[in-house]
């Protein structure tokens, strides 16, 4: 008799977790539903659709996942606890060091799966623009504030500033899929930083 809902056995916290580490490795086209079961313990089609709905679904599930546990990273840049240059430097290395540890696929997820979706795929493709957008916005929010508490000069670019640290930070993905290594973007990030350090020796 074909199986037909869940499985008595299915954990749909390790399912929605090893989804995460195949859409983050291939991306959300690449991807195949035979691939999705097969990580998820072999499950039936029918397991799959009863649980998630959809790849889709599921995949919006992976998303929250991620933002939840390595997405964390980019908080820092929240934080207003420290100085906004803190902030970003902080969220800059916690970044670069999750991207490129061994114990999970190179990169960023909302990066890289939008770089690898297709044109038909465009609705996935704004979903992931919109939650790099989120962290724009805490970018150019801490950056707004180091101008209005003083750290840095009334003059400040502001866009300028946030396209620089955002620039970086997205174009680390790449770099750690090229095997570059944390170290190697740690001391890149000195050099970023000293920017900051030169914009505010124009304060008074």
């Amino acid at each position: 008799m074909a199986r037909t809902g869940r499985p008595r056995a299915f954990n749909r916290d390790e399912a929605v977790a090893a989804a995460m580490l195949l859409f983050w490795e291939h991306g959300y086209d690449s991807t195949s539903l035979a691939q999705l079961r097969a990580a998820m313990g072999d499950i039936s089609a029918a397991s799959f659709y009863a649980a998630f709905e959809s790849k889709e679904s599921l995949f919006r599930e992976v998303m929250d996942k991620y933002i939840s546990t390595y997405g964390q990273v980019s908080e820092s840049f929240r934080d207003t606890s420290v100085t906004s240059k803190t902030a970003i430097e902080q969220g800059l290395r916690r970044s670069a060091q999750m991207q490129t540890e061994g114990s999970h696929p190179l990169g960023c997820l909302l990066i890289l799966s939008a770089v690898n979706c297709s044109p038909e795929q465009q609705h996935i493709r704004e979903m992931l623009a919109k939650e790099r957008a989120r962290v724009h916005s805490w970018l150019e929010g801490c950056i707004e504030r180091a101008v209005a508490n003083g750290e840095l000069p009334d003059s400040t670019d502001i866009p300028m500033l946030v396209t620089l640290f955002e620039t970086f930070l997205q174009g680390m993905s790449t770099q750690a899929r090229d095997g570059v290594s944390y170290e190697a973007m740690d001391a890149a990030i000195t050099q970023l930083m000293s920017i900051w350090d030169a914009l505010s020796t124009k304060l008074g």
